[in-house]
């Protein structure tokens, strides 16, 4: 930003990522007026913050107002609601931000149309020690019960006897569509479908993992802990059990932050939480995440494993997240699913790119040429006549977990 003396819009996916930057901002530009656009505010500062929803919703008078776009979280644009932002933008200065750019639905593609072509990617591995703090990966499999093994495997037979009959089948593309359809058609589909999530309640929360997890908080204490589970019965049944602060999607915002920030300052040690701190939230002391569910989502899984990475104010830090499944189950089917996934091809990078001079917001700029290798980045999609001016890389941006990328183009 500093390098491109131009006015900014940094759009990002919730409130707390929305604050961050706010603050962030407000330390690196002193001299510049920061505003926020979503959560009650609707500011239009030469530096802006929005939500993704918020910027959606004023992208027809957002568009000629910035001329650098900055996409944090970026796998968020291509959908139909939010890709007016870039579509609606005149904008010739583009970054997109993202660890999982990856969409089931394909549309990452869109990204090179939306931003530009992608001109740098780093994995967690290739930063662990550096960037990001030091970590390790453990699975444990826990066995069910005599008694929840007979009930699982009778309710599984009862699901699959229904998707037999329905000629349903999940390995296609939308065999799970199809049931959810079925399922509300006759009450022998309604019955399955029962039948299938109490068989996956069983997984989630048997008797073996709540054993182990109180193994786990006794080994690492008092080191700050996460626990991420996939439902809010679980995430309630923890804390009621284990009395740890819970965060779901139904904690009030206000109660929400407290609890955060007293785990960020130590008070509180462990925090249970259901599917709403996987992007974004800065926790950079926590060193210890303990996944109670095997995902199949390669995104969820680095997303989450992304909360204990950042290096914290302790030296040394070494994060462990413990990945817990149920054996023989459905879980440790989709888990196993997510570790076999095809990693995408590298990027091409270029050999030269200019480099520029910063000249602060609004000021002057130069720019050199210098060999380097590094990425030139892309024309954009729309025509425009601003001053040609290469995006560089910028070191500073967030990487600190999965396969970190930056999207971008430069104007013609």
């Amino acid at each position: 930003m500093a390098s491109t003396p131009r006015s900014t819009l940094i759009v990002v996916p919730t409130l707390d990522l929305m604050h961050q930057w706010y603050a962030q901002l407000e330390k690196s530009f002193p001299g510049v007026r920061v505003g926020l656009l979503g959560g009650g505010s609707r500011d239009r500062t030469p530096i802006l913050v929005a939500t993704y929803d918020s910027a959606a919703i004023h992208a027809e008078t957002l568009g000629d107002q910035y001329a650098f776009l900055i996409f944090d979280e970026c796998h968020h644009l291509p959908s139909d609601f939010s890709r007016v932002i870039a579509e609606y933008s005149i904008a010739p200065y583009r970054l997109g931000l993202s660890a999982t750019p990856e969409r089931s639905d394909g549309r990452h593609e869109d990204l090179a149309k939306l931003i530009g072509q992608e001109v740098y990617r780093k994995t967690a591995e290739e930063l662990s020690g550096q960037t990001l703090a030091d970590y390790e990966v453990r699975q444990i499999k826990v066995a069910l019960t005599q008694a929840e093994r007979d009930r699982y495997n009778q309710l599984i037979a009862q699901r699959n006897a229904f998707l037999k009959s329905a000629n349903i089948y999940f390995g296609s593309v939308n065999g799970w569509q199809q049931f959810i359809q079925a399922s509300a058609r006759s009450p022998e589909g309604r019955k399955a479908m029962l039948a299938h999530h109490e068989a996956k309640a069983i997984a989630l929360g048997n008797t073996a993992k709540f054993k182990l997890l109180e193994a786990l908080l006794a080994e690492h204490y008092p080191e700050n802990t996460l626990i991420f589970t996939n439902d809010n019965a679980t995430v309630y049944r923890i804390s009621l059990g284990f009395l740890i602060p819970a965060i779901t999607h139904q904690t009030p915002v206000k109660e929400r932050h407290e609890i955060l920030q007293k785990f960020k300052a130590g008070e509180y040690k462990t925090l249970v939480v259901a599917n709403v701190l996987d992007e974004g939230v800065d926790v950079p002391d926590a060193a210890i995440a303990i996944f109670l569910a095997g995902t199949g989502s390669t995104r969820q899984f680095i997303q989450r494993l992304g909360r204990i990475l950042r290096k914290g104010a302790k030296p040394g830090k070494r994060a462990i997240l413990y990945e817990v499944v149920a054996e023989d189950t459905v879980e440790e089917q989709v888990s196993q699913r997510r570790r076999h996934q095809v990693r995408p091809v590298e990027p091409v990078v270029a050999k030269q790119q200019l480099e520029l001079l910063p000249g602060g917001l609004g000021g002057e700029h130069k720019t050199t040429a210098r060999k380097k290798r590094l990425p030139v980045l892309h024309k954009p999609f729309l025509p425009t006549k601003f001053t040609p001016l290469l995006l560089p890389v910028l070191p500073k941006m967030r990487i600190w977990t999965g396969e970190a990328r930056f999207l971008g183009h430069r104007p013609g």
